[in-house]
């Protein structure tokens, strides 16, 4: 309890017992900070870890002596007289933007595939396989998987590094022989190439891949090969 603080003791010490009742029901680990509850009240804070062990506020479960009495707020009990509530604020994602800069935090820009922004980009070598490659996208996105088309007049290379820089967990090279096949050269985040896979595998992989919903860190080589 800070110094200057509202609310009694015995409030104090029931609320305390009632939070800490939660987190042991919960079987979360928990350390108590002690002295740093707020002014109205005592609270649990959660606090999420990024990549490099930082620990960022999040979510909050804020007990509150002070509105209820400032409002003069009562409730009528089962005994019939007037009660004052415990007023109980909660946060589960802080703020929308502290969440997600976490996420991206922890996940050093290379999200896994379900939370990807492009879960896949078609490369086609040159401007003859463009065709092929919108081709390949619409199978894609047919099956809900959010892919691009890089058709730009660059280098293969070139596309292949600014999807790497892009984090993009699948890079499906499209070049003649693949077009003549059906197939397409897969480049998976963090494994480098898979080989040439049928389009039809190519989408089943990627969608079984999407529904696991994998949230485990992206690995050191996954980093060093974005990087």
């Amino acid at each position: 309890r800070p110094e200057k603080s509202v609310g009694s003791d015995d409030d104090w010490e029931a609320a305390t017992a009632a939070l800490r009742a939660a987190l042991e029901d919960s079987g979360l680990d928990y350390a108590i900070d002690a002295g740093e509850g707020l002014f109205y009240g005592p609270k649990i804070d959660i606090k999420i870890k990024d990549s490099l062990g930082r620990a960022w506020q999040c979510s909050t479960i804020q007990v509150d002596f002070n509105l209820p009495e400032r409002f003069d707020l009562t409730y009528r009990g089962p005994d019939g007289g007037e009660h004052r509530p415990i007023m109980i604020h909660r946060a589960l994602l802080g703020s929308f933007e502290r969440f997600f800069a976490c996420l991206v935090e922890h996940y050093a820009g290379a999200f896994p595939t379900w939370l990807a922004a492009v879960q896949a980009k078609l490369l086609p070598v040159s401007e003859k396989e463009n065709d092929y490659a919108r081709a390949v996208l619409a199978r894609l996105r047919q099956a809900s998987v959010r892919a691009e088309v890089d058709d730009a007049n660059e280098t293969l290379g070139n596309k292949i590094g600014k999807g790497r820089e892009e984090r993009v967990p699948y890079l499906l090279i499209l070049g003649g022989r693949e077009a003549a096949a059906g197939t397409v050269s897969v480049r998976r985040r963090g494994a480098g190439e898979t080989g040439v896979l049928p389009v039809d595998v190519v989408v089943r992989m990627i969608r079984e891949e999407i529904e696991r919903r994998e949230t485990g860190l992206a690995s050191r080589e996954e980093k060093r090969s974005n990087s």
